[in-house]
């Protein structure tokens, strides 16, 4: 219970109940999940689920399930998706469906699509789970359920060797009230993803990225990555975040159309400490469902 009250206090000290977005590690596998924007950009179908279990052993740690489907239209010119999301940390569960769109130019050699996805948040609390030590303590009396209307917008611009993505995925800050107090649901955060593929040989390509993520009250978290990937099946990589949290990634093509993605972290004493592990897992499907669909793998 100790454990318990560390996270709550790790999670809301900056901004009380302010509900943060989960955390993803395969961020370039599945760019969806933060970015309406790659709704049908790789010109296929592309379902994906994936599952993470933060700080593992820490009492209440976040554990997030997410699944994204989404596909090109119109020849290629449109994209329809939609995003899956539960995300429970501690006695808080957030529920989130969108549905994603994506309109998309050809300059060229690139491609810049604008996105905007719209949908459903269900925040939930339960208390009966947590020993108050003020049982008058009005924030703590109850709990808080609700349903309230999500908006987001994207952008990317890509290439065969670079991508660029900035996104708001929740536009609409929330609030509620509880015990007669007000307190913030939601703030929005901010995205910028960039990624680079360098071509070694004709059997090696490196791929750095980096993800920025900022939310009004908390200091920026900056995840930097460096990957290899061997023959455009298997990828083998490193990242860190913010320096407090250190990690691998493995993820690998089978058959040219099912994906396997594994993430293991592990925090420093800055954060949580060694002992609290997170894994991360995503599998998926990559298929050409139309006849306008490309057969041609792409690095983004």
């Amino acid at each position: 219970m100790k454990k318990l009250y560390t996270l709550l206090f790790i999670l809301t000290s900056v901004s009380v109940f302010a509900q943060q977005d989960p955390l993803y590690s395969q961020y370039m596998l599945n760019p969806l999940v933060i970015n309406p924007a790659y709704s049908g950009l790789n010109n296929n179908l592309n379902i994906m689920v994936g599952y993470r279990t933060q700080w593992t052993g820490f009492d209440g740690h976040p554990q997030t399930i997410n699944a994204t489907a989404h596909t090109s239209l119109v020849n290629n010119k449109v994209g329809l998706g939609i995003v899956f999301m539960n995300d429970k940390i501690g006695n808080m569960t957030n529920t989130e469906t969108n549905l994603t769109f994506a309109y998309k130019l050809n300059l060229n050699e690139t491609t810049f699509s604008f996105g905007m996805q719209a949908g459903f948040q269900n925040y939930r609390t339960d208390y009966s789970a947590i020993n108050v030590f003020d049982q008058g303590d009005f924030a703590f009396t109850g709990g808080e359920r609700g349903t309230r209307i999500n908006m987001g917008a994207g952008a990317v611009l890509k290439s065969e060797k670079f991508f660029l993505g900035l996104s708001v995925p929740r536009l609409l800050p929330s609030t509620f009230e509880n015990g007669g107090q007000q307190f913030e649901l939601y703030n929005q955060h901010f995205y910028l993803a960039t990624a680079y593929v360098h071509y070694l040989n004709e059997h090696i390509r490196l791929k750095p990225s980096v993800l920025l993520r900022g939310v009004k009250g908390a200091p920026a978290t900056v995840d930097v990555a460096f990957n290899v990937n061997f023959n455009a099946i298997h990828t083998a990589g490193i990242f860190t975040r913010n320096f407090n949290t250190y990690g691998f990634l493995l993820q690998t093509l089978l058959k040219e159309q099912y994906r396997f993605g594994y993430v293991f972290e592990i925090p420093t004493g800055k954060s949580v400490g060694t002992q609290f592990l997170t894994h991360e897992i995503t599998l998926g499907v990559l298929l050409s469902a139309f006849s306008f669909h490309e057969r041609t793998m792409s690095n983004f």
